[in-house]
């Protein structure tokens, strides 16, 4: 299953922060085209078949799609100076 860095879900419950709803999670989905890698996005809640990776407070959805190619997989984040979010994906040790 998806795990993610302190980085990450600090990253993830700052962005949540936005959203008014106890319900939202980031969700990463299938991108449109194969060679994009993921699409994120903020959502409300979980779409149907999604898995929810709750890690500290942080809510991460996972389409079934991306789930199992990233199943062994770690989410991390970084902030640049200006205040952007980056996330990235690396393989459990």
């Amino acid at each position: 299953m998806l795990t993610l860095t302190e980085n990450a879900t600090t990253a993830v419950k700052n962005l949540l922060a936005q959203i008014p709803v106890d319900t939202a999670g980031l969700r990463i989905s299938e991108a449109t085209t194969p060679d994009e890698g993921f699409a994120l996005n903020l959502a409300d809640a979980p779409e149907a078949g999604d898995t929810v990776v709750e890690d500290s407070g942080a809510r991460v959805f996972v389409d079934t799609v991306a789930n199992v190619q990233l199943d062994d997989r770690v989410l991390d984040a970084r902030v640049d100076e200006n205040g952007g979010v980056g996330f990235a994906l690396a393989q459990q040790r």
